[in-house]
């Protein structure tokens, strides 16, 4: 199971990677907060048929008044995402902004781990996963060489 889940996070990779350049092209014709919006809605719609059409969730709707109101953030946070990954491709290149975006993320999801954020298990920071982070770093900083 841990396999698919490192593989279903590297198909994540990939998806992320195009979709960030597909709507920075859809930004620059239609600007980019407005292609934000345009990107929800879509992928909104394409939840409602998902959820309610072809009743592929399994999940419980019914419970959406038990959630703790700071779990609904990500809505909010997905905007803020799709927005500044437009932004930072479109100034920096793709493989430039992604580099920066992997080094936030891991760095971020280190402290995420570490404290149990949000119900995760908590996670130790160790010095192996500092020495990944410095490597980390000095990956990003080679892809930024010209």
């Amino acid at each position: 199971m841990f396999l698919i889940a490192l593989l279903l996070a590297f198909i994540a990779g990939i998806a992320m990677a195009v979709q960030g350049t597909i709507n920075t092209g859809l930004g620059k014709i239609v600007g980019l907060l407005e292609s934000t919006f345009i990107v929800h809605v879509i992928g909104t719609l394409a939840l409602l048929i998902l959820l309610f059409l072809l009743r592929v969730g399994r999940g419980d709707l019914g419970k959406i008044a038990e959630v703790p109101w700071y779990l609904y953030l990500g809505g909010i946070i997905s905007v803020l995402i799709l927005y500044t990954v437009q932004a930072g491709i479109a100034h920096a290149g793709a493989a430039t902004a992604t580099t920066a975006i992997i080094v936030g993320q891991v760095g971020t999801a280190l402290l995420l781990d570490h404290f149990g954020c949000f119900g995760l298990e908590k996670i130790p920071f160790t010095w192996y996963k500092a020495i990944g982070v410095i490597f980390l770093a000095i990956g990003a900083k080679l892809m930024l060489m010209k």
